[in-house]
This record gives C-alpha cells, structure tokens and sequence, in this order.
C-alpha cells in the first residue's frame, strides 16, 4: 500500500510539474544549469546508468546517496525559506494598491482644480481683449474705408481728366493718366455692384474705345492708304498716341502696325507686279536691294515714332518676305517652263543670303505673331564622318563652299530660314531632274574613263587602291546633298535620296561588277608527265597578275562604297524632316555593295582554286599502289604551293587596307580547297602501305603551308587568325585520319572497323566503301565489311536525327603534330 500511494503521488506531482516549453525555455534562461536533473526530460534511469556505468562503480553507491540526500536537504531548506518570505508578499500588495489608489484620487482632484483656474483665467483674458479687438476691427475698416474714398477720389478725378485729355489729344498726359486709371479701377471690381461705380467703369471703357478710334483716326490721316504723297515726317501727337495704344485693346496697337505696314510697301506691290520685267528671279535682287533701302529710309525717319518693343523694322522686313513670298510664287506658277537650273540656284542662293542679312539683323521675336510661322528646330551637332573633309574634296570651288556653309551648325538655327526661299520648293523637280542628268553623265564619263585608262596596274600606286572616280561620286553626292537641305528638308530632299539610290546601283553595276574578269570555262590543265617534270613556272594562273590587281582594286572600292553610303544614310535623315526620316534607307544599295565584294572574293577563290585543279587532278592519276619508297613532297604538292606562293602575296598587298577581307578570301579558299582535295584522295586507288605514307607525308606539307597561308612570303610574320586555323585542323586532320585509316590492316576486320570509327567519326556507309575501294580490297571482302561496319556503329541517343554523321572527339592538334613527328622519323629510317 505504501509503495502504490507514493507511486501515485510520483504521477500526481509530475502532472502538476509539467510545464510548458516556452516556460521551460523562460526557467533556463533565466536559471541556466549544467545539471542533469534540472533537464525537463530528465529520465532517472539515464541517470543512474551514468552514475554506475559497470558493477565495478556500484562500491561507491553509499557515498552517491549521501551526496543526493545532501542535496535534497539543500533543496527542502531553500524552499522552506522562500515559503517562509512568502507569507506576508499578499498582505503587503494589498496594502500597497490601497495606497496607489489613494494617491491616485488626489492627483485627479488636483487636475480638477488646475482646470477649473484655467477656465476662469480664459473667461477673464477675454473680457479684457473684447474691447481692444473691437478697436483692431474698427481701425482695419476704418483704414479701408479711407483708402477706398481716396481711390475713389483718384478715379473719378482720373476720368474727367482723362475726358478732357482725350479732346485735346494730349497723348503724352493720356498715355501716364490711363495706365493709373485702369490700375486703380482694379481695385473696384467687387465693387461693381454699386451704380456709382458702374457708371465710372463704363465711362473709362468709353474713353479707351474714343481714344482707340481718335488715334485710328490721326494715323489713318497721316497715312493715308490712297494717296500720292505721304507726309514729311513724324509728330510728337503720333509718338504719344503709340505709347496710348500700349495701354488700350491689343487689337488698337496691330491695327495701327497693320495700316502702316501696308501702307509702307505698298509702292514695292506696284514696282514689283507680276507683268513687270523686275518682277521675274534673274532681277530678283532688285527685290531685296529696295527693301533694304526702305528700312534704312524708316529708321531714318520714323525710328524714333514707335515704341522700341514694337520691333517694327523687323515686321517691316518679315511683311516684305511674306509678300515677296506669295509674289515669286505666283509668277514661278505663270512662267514655271521658263525655269532653268542655274535661274533657280541663283534666285535660291540670293534668297538664302537675303535671309541670313536678316538673322544677323533681327532676333525672330516677331515670327510668332505671324499666322503658320514655327521657328525651325536646332538639329544636333554633326558628328557624322561622312561631313568631314575628305582627300577628294580640294577640287571643290568655292561657289561650292560658299553652298556648303549651310552645313555647319550655326546656318540652322537661322530663324528666317525659309520665310522666302519656301516658294521654290514646288519648283526644285527641276534642280533633281538636273542632278538626274548630271549624275548619268557623271556615271557615263567613269565608264569612258576607265575603258579609256584601264584598270589599275600592278605593281604601281593604283593597284589595288580605291578606284579614284568613287572618291568623285561621294564628293558630288555630299555637294548635292547641301545644297538640296539648303532649299529644303521636305520631299525634295526625298526625291534626291531616290537619285542617288539610282546611281550608286548603276556605280556598282557599270564600273565595278561590269568591269571584273569574267572566269573562264576552259582550263589548259596540266598533264601528270608535266607535273613530274616539276617545271616551276611552266603552268600559270587564269588570271593575270594586272587582272588580280583589278579585282582587289574593285573589292576595296566596293568596302569604301559600303561604309560611305551607310554614312550618307545618317547624313540624310539628319537632313531631311523628321517627319521624312522613315522614308530614307539605303540597305539596297548596301546589299548591292556587299554582294560585288562577295563575287570579288569568290573569283578570288575560283582563280586559285582553279589553278591548283590539275594538281589535284595529276595526284587522283598516279599509281600509288606502285610507290616503292616515301621520299620528299610530291610534284603535285610542289605545283600547289607554287600557285599559292604566286597568287597569295599579290592579293595580300592588294587588300592591306581591307585585312578582314582577305581573311574572309583565305577561309573561303580553304573551305573550297580542303573538301576537293579529300574527293580527290577518295580517287587515289588502290593504294600501297608505301604510297599512304608518301600521301601522308604530302597532306602535312599541305597543312602546314594552308596554315601559313595568311603570311605567305611576307616579310612580316603575323599569326593568323584563330577561326582560319581552326578550319584548317579539322579539314587537313580529317585527311590524314582518312590516310591512317586506309595504313591499317584490315585484319582483323572488327579491329579495323573500329578504328575507322574512332578515327573518322563517319557512320555514313559510303565513306567507308571509299576508304575500302582505296585499300584495294575485293568485292566479297568489302560486302561483309560493310556488313560488319553496319553492326558496330553505335546506337544514336532518343531523340537523335536519324542521319548517319556520328559524334565523337576528334584528336587535338598537338596530338597529331606528335604523330606526324613519329611517322617522318619512321620514313628517315626507312629512307
């Protein structure tokens, strides 16, 4: 019974122990402890095990209880003393609230009070203010009331002055009264209500429309619009009434302007008339001479009646244009078949120089106030190459650079650009046409000069260069181009693009592909006898040396064509309206460009490609499997690098200026030679372990010098470029794979099989019927070969295209320069 009551009393204790984790995380940061039993999953068993881990330990198991009831003692004292100071924790709490709440209630009352003295200290401030703000607001309207009497006073005064002013036309004493009055009636206008006030406004309304029509009125009688003589000289009354006129309705002041204006060029209107000889462009600078002396005749006599701010030198001379504008448009429309080329620049060229008089004269402020004027945009600076002085350019005369100047970026920003010269727009169809005509001359005369001088020669400044009459064309297109922005930015400007898309066509068309050599069909080849002769010289290329010169002359003015016209393209939509810029693309000539350097570096190509055909030819003829010993390079390999040291130097010299060229003719040239020289190795049949040696030894003197193709007998050693290289490691490495391949035994074939696999990397069975035709083998043998190569061809990966190229590795060059190496010390020995 004891022992169940304390195991219940055990559980009843651990449920009343259990605590949760977060408390038990609080208890051990606060209380840390390395003790085991302070743990909360402390297990007893765990405990004595560590205690007494063998039975050897149980000996001390008397001093282990004393220590754990020490401990206990220790434990039942300290929770004793704490009960203990417990005991009166409640009591002293409670005590403790009572106080709070005692303190509390007084601190409530004490707000209470200071409340109560603050409101009574408000109601006694506001006693005593009340008077003093019904003081502040009597002053304020008294204050308000004096100074609305004292305008009051000023206007009604103001206006019978300014009554009386205006009968006795004292403009001066008007022009300083009216703008005080108008100030002053400002002041009224919440106030309008009142009659008295109303009537005083109306009254100043009606004196501004008297004083508008009066001044009207005096300068119409001054000026008069039908007269036939116009008065001496300026008054004082009419000085004044302009300063009136600032003040009143802004229609006063531009119909006084508008009369006087008129009235100013009326006599030009008459001069000038559409049935008078003066009237037609080739005396158009009678035109901008008599308004010159006009505006030297105003300053002179009326500079000083006008207000400075009217600016009414300015609106003269802006009138003048507008009118002369709509004139020369109207006679151009009459007489539009009597328009020549060089009428037309010239009346543009003196419109344009009347139009800069202008800029440097006047400022443009009154352009605005003029219907369907806007001040032109500032383009931006030009940076574009093709504006730059280029080494074709001297000749240019200077009637050309004075058409030029347009270009540099102060002419822009020209706010009178245009307000004349806009009028023949509608005509400069025939300044294209005469640029049209010009251009087909121009491109007539390349043609005769270049079958009269003929092409390039070697060996001289020329050869190879650009072809000089490119040069002519740009420099004549950059001429058009100036002057055709010169007269206008809109669809003339477009037109003239359509030109020169026409011409430089025509350019790569007459004088540059019309002009290279044309390939030959028929090859003299060479005869196996002659190439083991080994007669050097005896066999030349197709094309001649002059010939060659040619077409890398031609390539490089094709490259030069290519970068200007792309150039000219951002040149021209800088020019032309933003609005047009869409329209303006050249990517057609462009393309045609590209495809002459194209069919240059292929005729390039050919040229070597052809020459090193018989070679080819003579190695697919010669008995290889009759070859007894290797010796040195073949005769055919010598004919090969024969051409190729001919030909590579003078096209290297010829395009120095265009090197990524020449590396594209030098990839092109082996993509070409590599493939023709492995059908012509799949030829050579059959072959002897001798004669695959020899051809091994043969396809690495190839290799090495297509390597050095790039540098060939230059002084100057440079490394090629790493995409050439590449294409030449793996078409050369493929050939000699090929040779190594047909070099092995064939038995056993499942050896053999295996080796072509892993060194060819070819699954297609037609290669390898090739290489088994090259080793001489027999039908029966190469039927269960291919039986046999068929069946150990690994199987493609899911997913795979189903063709026969396989993958693998192929070696690195290193590797085969290594075996290459080994192979030479075995034909030494052999030797």
């Amino acid at each position: 019974m004891m022992e169940e009551e304390e195991f219940e009393f055990a559980e009843d204790l651990e449920a009343i122990l259990h605590l949760t984790p977060e408390v038990q995380l609080a208890i051990e940061q606060v209380f840390p402890s390395q003790d085991p039993l302070d743990r909360a999953d402390f297990n007893a068993v765990e405990y004595i095990n560590t205690l007494f881990p063998t039975e050897q330990s149980l000996a001390n198991i008397d001093d282990v209880v004393n220590k754990i009831r020490l401990k206990i003692r220790r434990l039942d004292d300290n929770i004793r003393t704490v009960v203990r100071g417990q005991t009166n924790v409640g009591q002293d709490g409670r005590q403790a609230l009572e106080e709070a709440q005692i303190a509390i209630q007084q601190l409530f009352g004490k707000i209470k009070d200071i409340k109560d003295k603050a409101e009574k200290s408000e109601q006694m401030v506001k006693e005593i203010t009340r008077d003093i703000k019904q003081l502040d607001h009597a002053k304020r309207h008294l204050t308000t009331s004096i100074t609305t009497l004292n305008h009051l006073h000023m206007l009604a005064g103001g206006v019978d002055s300014l009554e009386a002013m205006t009968r006795k036309r004292q403009y001066g004493e008007v022009a300083n009264l009216l703008q005080g009055v108008v100030n002053v009636l400002e002041h009224f206008h919440k106030y309008m209500g009142i009659p008295q006030i109303r009537q005083l406004s109306e009254r100043v309304k009606a004196a501004q429309s008297e004083l508008g029509t009066q001044i009207l009125a005096d300068f119409e009688e001054a000026f008069p619009s039908q007269g036939s003589k116009r008065p001496g000289g300026p008054s004082n009354v009419l000085r004044d009434a302009c300063l009136v006129a600032n003040v009143l309705d802004p229609r006063i002041k531009q119909e006084i302007i508008k009369k006087f204006i008129r009235q100013h060029l009326s006599e030009y209107l008459v001069l000038f008339q559409e049935n008078q000889d003066v009237a037609w462009l080739d005396k158009i600078d009678r035109r901008y001479a008599w308004i010159k002396r006009q505006l030297v005749d105003y300053e002179e006599k009326y500079g000083r009646m006008f207000p400075e701010e009217w600016c009414m030198t300015e609106r003269i001379a802006v009138e003048f244009c507008h009118i002369t504008r709509t004139e020369l448009a109207k006679v151009m429309r009459t007489r539009a078949k009597e328009i020549e080329v060089k009428l037309l620049l010239f009346a543009i060229q003196r419109t344009t120089n009347f139009e800069g008089l202008l800029a440097k004269r006047f400022t443009g402020c009154t352009l605005t106030d003029a219907p369907g004027q806007k001040r032109p945009e500032s383009p931006l600076d030009p940076t574009n190459p093709f504006l730059e002085d280029e080494p074709g350019e001297d000749v240019v005369t200077e009637k050309d650079e004075d058409l030029a100047k347009p270009r540099k970026p102060k002419a822009p920003d020209n706010p009178f650009h245009g307000i004349v010269s806009k009028c023949f727009e509608p005509h400069l169809y025939v300044y294209i046409e005469s640029q049209d005509k010009n251009l087909g001359e121009l491109i007539d005369r390349f043609v005769a000069d270049f079958r009269t001088q003929g092409p390039p020669k070697a060996g001289t400044e020329e050869g190879g260069a650009v072809l000089p009459s490119c040069a002519d064309l740009f420099v004549y297109y950059k001429k058009c181009m100036v002057q055709c922005s010169q007269l206008s930015t809109g669809e003339p400007m477009i037109a003239l693009t359509t030109i020169f898309q026409k011409f430089l066509r025509e350019y790569a068309w007459k004088i540059l592909s019309g002009n290279l050599p044309k390939s030959s069909s028929n090859s003299g080849g060479l005869t196996i006898s002659s190439l083991l002769k080994e007669k050097e010289g005896s066999e030349a290329a197709k094309f001649t040396v002059d010939e060659l010169c040619l077409i890398c002359s031609i390539l490089s003015t094709a490259e030069y064509c290519l970068a200007t016209t792309q150039q000219l393209e951002e040149k021209l939509k800088e020019k032309v309206d933003k609005v047009l810029v869409e329209r303006i693309n050249l990517t057609g000539e462009m393309d045609t460009f590209s495809t002459v350097i194209s069919n240059s570096i292929q005729l390039l190509v050919q040229d070597l490609d052809a020459a090193c055909d018989p070679a080819l030819t003579a190695m697919s003829k010669m008995p290889w499997q009759s070859v007894e010993h290797v010796g040195d390079q073949s005769p055919y390999v010598t004919s090969i690098i024969m051409h190729i040291k001919q030909n590579v130097p003078i096209i290297r010299d010829n395009l120095a200026s265009t090197r990524k060229y020449f590396t594209q003719f030098c990839i092109k040239f082996t993509n070409s030679f590599i493939p023709k020289f492995i059908n012509h190795l799949f030829r050579c049949k059959p072959i002897s372990m001798v004669g695959a040696e020899q051809l091994l030894l043969d396809t690495h003197s190839l290799k090495t010098v297509l390597l050095d193709l790039p540098s060939i007998g230059s002084q100057v050693l440079r490394k090629a470029p790493a995409s050439y290289t590449k294409i030449v490691v793996k078409g050369m490495t493929r050939a000699e794979m090929i040779l190594k391949v047909v070099m092995a035994p064939h038995e056993p074939p499942v050896v053999f099989v295996d080796n072509y696999i892993k060194l060819l990397a070819d699954g297609n069975p037609e290669t390898f019927q090739k290489i088994l035709d090259m080793k001489g083998l027999k039908r029966s043998e190469q039927s269960s070969m291919l039986e046999l190569f068929r069946q150990r061809l690994p199987t493609p990966p899911s997913g795979a295209d189903g063709g026969p190229s396989l993958s693998f590795s192929a070696p690195t060059p290193e590797q085969e320069s290594s075996r290459i190496r080994k192979l030479e010390k075995l034909i030494k020995k052999r030797l």
